[in-house]
């Protein structure tokens, strides 16, 4: 019976040096040969995840459920409006906070982001065992991969969602609080270290996203395995029929995981993928 797969990207999929193990490729190709489908469930863009090296997929969802496509074709967008986007750039900017625009035609950043995203990411790529990491290599990786806008150019109607630097946990609560017509999340380093904070449309997640892309291919929940390592994917394996969970993962997505398999840099994919019959 053939499967349909559904993987997280970073910390699944990929490494924390935004790098795809030459054995989850691997894995990924056979699965395919072998029939089954395999789609990405991530918190990223579109523009975002082309600039991944990623194998070759049956499509995506996106924007933690957001955007959702098969085979390039869209079955599923649904972004911020204008109105919602500009009223998070003027909060962020009174508090003095960072922040990245979402879109699918590319990843936008103020000057505060410029300014506090290097340190940032750079927390974010240590707090997930990464090493000797330089916040002058970040600042380089924003400004190659990042468009910087201020102003009303920030004030965008194709925004898939908002993710802001956390000063401390409160301005996530407090971001709960003020845009209650709105899905507020985190995401950051070990342990579900909070770094990040992120906003995004009301009554979309992975588990949303999942129920639209199954009934447009017409597959059935009880042919649903899902890979995740973060709180985030938590909606994804409600969803799903059974769920794996990386041996890099945090402590909520190993509890709730049918199997926890090796680490993204241990072939947990590959490994996983064998394990389940899904490759010999």
């Amino acid at each position: 019976m053939s499967k349909v797969i559904f993987l997280d990207v970073d910390g699944t999929l990929i490494d924390y040096e935004a790098k795809t193990p030459a054995s989850a490729k691997k894995a990924v190709d056979l699965a395919r040969a072998n029939g089954h489908r395999v789609y990405i469930c991530t918190g990223c863009s579109k523009a975002e995840v082309l600039q991944r090296d990623l194998p070759e997929l049956d499509g995506m969802i996106g924007a933690n459920g957001g955007y959702v496509e098969d085979h390039d074709t869209v079955v599923m967008h649904q972004s911020l409006t204008k109105e919602q986007t500009k009223r998070v750039v003027d909060w962020c900017h009174e508090r003095n906070i960072g922040l990245i625009l979402e879109c699918n035609s590319g990843r936008y950043v103020d000057d505060l982001f410029l300014e506090q995203g290097p340190d940032a990411f750079a927390r974010y790529r240590e707090g997930k065992g990464a090493v000797n990491v330089s916040r002058e290599d970040q600042a380089k990786r924003i400004r190659e991969q990042f468009f910087i806008a201020n102003g009303e150019d920030l004030y965008r109607s194709d925004v898939n969602k908002i993710s802001f630097v956390l000063r401390t946990y409160q301005d996530h609560l407090d971001s709960k609080e003020e845009f209650c017509d709105m899905v507020a999340n985190t995401w950051g380093g070990k342990g579900e270290l909070a770094i990040f904070g992120d906003l995004g449309p009301a009554g979309i997640t992975k588990k949303t996203a999942i129920e639209k892309l199954l009934a447009y291919i017409g597959a059935d929940r009880e042919d649903t395995i899902s890979f995740g390592d973060a709180k985030i994917d938590l909606s994804m394996f409600e969803q799903c029929a059974y769920n794996v969970a990386m041996g890099n993962g945090g402590k909520e997505i190993k509890e709730a995981a049918d199997y926890i398999t090796s680490d993204v840099n241990d072939d947990g994919i590959y490994n996983a993928f064998r394990h389940l019959g899904l490759i010999d």
